[in-house]
């Protein structure tokens, strides 16, 4: 149950979360797309990727069940496919023309 406490609102964080539906979604389609790109996969390259990727998409923040499936991502997937793939492609050449690590 929320709480107003003044101008702060303070959630029960115990049964559900709020999550950016985009996000497991750039996620679902990031290892696919790289292959295709044959863009460096380490950790460091990754997380740049996926932050590039995110901040180009809009956020889509659902309210769900702590521990739920996601059953809405395919059809967030379906209507933005192109978007994810086109950002995460944009920001895998960002991030190999400006890499974190040495080759």
């Amino acid at each position: 149950m929320a709480i107003a406490r003044g101008r702060r609102v303070v959630l029960n964080k115990d049964s559900l979360e709020i999550r950016n539906y985009m996000e497991v979604c750039v996620l679902d389609q990031l290892e696919t797309v790289l292959e295709s790109l044959n863009a460096c996969t380490c950790d460091n390259c990754l997380h740049d990727i996926l932050a590039i990727s995110l901040n180009r998409l809009p956020a889509k923040y659902v309210v769900t069940k702590k521990g739920e499936l996601y059953t809405k991502i395919n059809n967030i997937q379906a209507q933005f496919e192109v978007d994810i793939i086109a950002a995460i492609a944009q920001a895998s050449a960002i991030v190999s023309r400006n890499p974190r690590h040495d080759r």
